[in-house]
């Protein structure tokens, strides 16, 4: 199987043994789910739906981001608990996703629950001279320690501070060697959750966005893993700093075999995000067309590729899918279509090139094959009537 990889920026052929390990970033959930993430997710279902039928034991493993910045802002803003209001987005967010027919991950870790790891990560930074503590108990990565800062991005350093600096990174910061140096540990605000500092005589504090995640990863899948999946946007910093903190930690190296990014979905011109509030929710497309015709307008793109929503186009995958429901109810076969089929699919996750193949199934009459490889791809059929 190949796969792109975004470190090395090259297709490369995948050595995955039985058991794969993905890890997929998961949403900060202050808000309804909106189809940017459903393509992100529906584009890895998609691959571990094709490790699983290659016969791989797929341990998949997509996080919540329960404490955060983002999530404790508009926690206060709204005047609820910040747990709280994280439970029912993630109740709202996980209906919105079976109903789409995604698997649901192996394991669904969380910050809060995970606090012992993520001191223990940040003790161990420290530890080896990879991380530094400031006087109010403040605990920064030092990006100047490592080698290998900016492989993943391939970003200069004017761009990387621009990138660190928009997406909540705080380069102005006193104290810091480094502008880019992210944060490990803070100190709780007032009324903020707070955890015992990993950093004798410092008073509580919460972890950093980018830490979180290095500590659930190697909880619960290891140093080392074979993709790790998560939205284009993600690529700097947070997954540039969870290389750092995993191979300084471990020692070992790459910490991701291959990197999935999911291109983004845009709206009016605008990449799709909550800030913009440029959203098309999913539960809002559910009530208006058939599941199985929403996760096939996901599919008819390639997961790298950017695009934007339209509503004409929804329309056809719709019209596309009521198509393969009639072809689906009656039998017939083309066993010639299964190599082509795989064969898109081992090709870095080509899934418009298998719906294409679905298609010619459909339009061959040939139901039984279309159940049979529209299954690989999470699409569901009422039985034959022959």
């Amino acid at each position: 199987m190949r796969l792109y990889d975004t470190r090395t920026r090259r297709r490369v052929d995948l050595a995955l043994g039985h058991t794969v390990r993905v890890y997929t970033c998961g949403i900060t959930p202050y808000a309804s789910a909106h189809l940017g993430h459903a393509f992100t997710y529906a584009s890895v279902d998609a691959l571990v739906r094709w490790l699983t039928a290659r016969g791989h034991r797929v341990l998949s493993v997509r996080n919540v981001t329960d404490v955060d910045d983002d999530i404790l802002g508009v926690a206060r803003e709204r005047g609820e608990d910040y747990l709280a209001l994280g439970q029912a987005e993630v109740e709202r967010f996980d209906r919105d996703l079976a109903a789409l027919g995604l698997l649901a991950p192996t394991a669904v870790p969380r910050p809060t629950r995970a606090i012992p790891a993520i001191r223990a990560a940040v003790r161990g930074l420290l530890d080896t001279g990879s991380a530094y503590a400031l006087p109010d108990g403040r605990v920064y990565f030092d990006t100047a320690a490592s080698a290998t800062w900016g492989a993943l991005s391939g970003l200069d350093a004017e761009e990387m501070l621009r990138q660190f600096a928009a997406k909540g990174g705080d380069p102005d910061a006193t104290g810091k060697r480094a502008a880019v140096d992210f944060l490990l540990w803070q100190p709780s605000a007032a009324g903020e959750p707070s955890w015992e500092s990993p950093v004798p005589d410092c008073p509580p504090g919460r972890p950093g966005w980018h830490i979180e995640c290095s500590a659930m990863v190697m909880e619960e899948l290891g140093g080392v893993l074979d993709i790790h999946a998560g939205g284009s946007d993600l690529v700097f910093p947070h997954h540039e700093a969870e290389i750092q903190q995993a191979e300084h930690l471990t020692g070992q190296g790459p910490f991701a075999r291959a990197w999935f990014h999911v291109g983004l979905v845009g709206l009016d011109g605008e990449k799709m995000s909550k800030s913009l509030g440029n959203l098309v929710f999913v539960r809002d497309l559910l009530e208006r067309y058939e599941a199985g015709a929403v996760r096939r307008h996901l599919l008819e793109h390639h997961y790298r590729s950017p695009w934007e929503y339209d509503e004409v186009a929804m329309a056809q995958s719709a019209g596309a899918h009521k198509a393969w429901t009639d072809a689906a109810a009656h039998g017939g076969e083309r066993p010639d279509l299964e190599e082509r089929f795989a064969a898109a699919m081992e090709d870095d996750v080509d899934t418009p090139a298998a719906i294409a193949v679905l298609d010619e199934a459909a339009q061959a009459g040939a139901g039984a094959t279309l159940r049979q490889l529209g299954g690989a791809l999470g699409f569901a059929f009422p039985p034959s009537r022959g």
